[in-house]
């Protein structure tokens, strides 16, 4: 009897061990079956916003669309405010993330990371007129140079250390700051790489981005409930095949570097 006892622990013993992976793995399986990947977005431009026929579109949208064909089954779209979205991936509401999500060890104690499928990061934009003769960054950093920023974002954070020597302006907002380039209040703009990018495309005779590159770059990753192995190795896949022939970054480039699409978007 002893000996019956002792295999029937060490039975329990293996399917403890091995349920929750099959478990895990059938998250891909489940998908597949049910012919709809359940994808999580909020709404920012332009990685998400609704159309003027409340339709959802974006940078975000058009992955998702991509990816889920190429599973052969359809998006369903489910929005949330930001700080909602990963708790409903882990209660299971969704199946993955794909909300520009930047990829941070703090968010990796919560959910499983792909492999980056976007760049974003810190931008710097700059009053044309105010800053004509200004030929290096170094030369921002001064006491009679006025840089703003929004209170309370990665943009502050890197204006602060960037530009410790210039009179820093950390405003409510990143509008009011945006504004106070526009209207020569300011001689620089630190903010994310969307918004200064976007205020240049907007205000081109007023407003510049001097640097090739970020102030800081970072790089997003779609986001899966931790154990969903199979699904990431997909998701892991998807991204390296169309990073490969360039669809990635000819879609974000389509985002991010024109207001083509501004158009179509509803009206706040």
């Amino acid at each position: 009897m002893k000996v019956f006892g002792n295999a029937i622990a060490r039975i329990s013993l293996v399917l403890v061990l091995v349920l929750p992976l099959c478990v895990h793995a059938d998250v891909l399986n489940d998908i597949l079956d049910r012919g709809k990947i359940r994808v999580g977005v909020s709404l920012f431009a332009p990685w998400a916003m609704r159309d003027k026929a409340g339709e959802l579109i974006g940078f975000e949208i058009d992955v998702s669309k991509k990816l889920a064909g190429e599973m052969g089954v359809d998006p369903e779209f489910k929005v949330y405010a930001w700080t909602d979205i990963i708790p409903a991936l882990n209660r299971g509401d969704i199946d993955v993330i794909i909300a520009g999500m930047a990829i941070t060890p703090q968010r990796a104690l919560q959910l499983n990371f792909t492999l980056p499928y976007a760049e974003s990061g810190v931008g710097l934009a700059t009053n044309t007129r105010m800053t004509e003769g200004i030929k290096d960054l170094r030369e921002l950093n001064r006491p009679q140079i006025i840089v703003a920023a929004a209170a309370k974002t990665l943009g502050s954070d890197v204006a602060k250390l960037v530009f410790d020597a210039a009179d820093l302006r950390i405003l409510a907002t990143g509008a009011e700051a945006e504004r106070a380039v526009l209207d020569g209040k300011a001689h620089a703009y630190v903010g994310g790489l969307v918004e200064t990018t976007f205020l240049s495309l907007q205000h081109p005779d007023k407003v510049d981005t001097p640097l090739s590159k970020p102030l800081l770059v970072s790089v997003a990753g779609m986001g899966v409930k931790k154990g969903d192995q199979e699904l990431l190795n997909f998701l892991n896949a998807w991204i390296t095949a169309r990073a490969a022939d360039k669809w990635l970054a000819a879609t974000q480039k389509h985002w991010f570097s024109s207001l083509k699409w501004r158009d179509r978007v509803a009206p706040q």
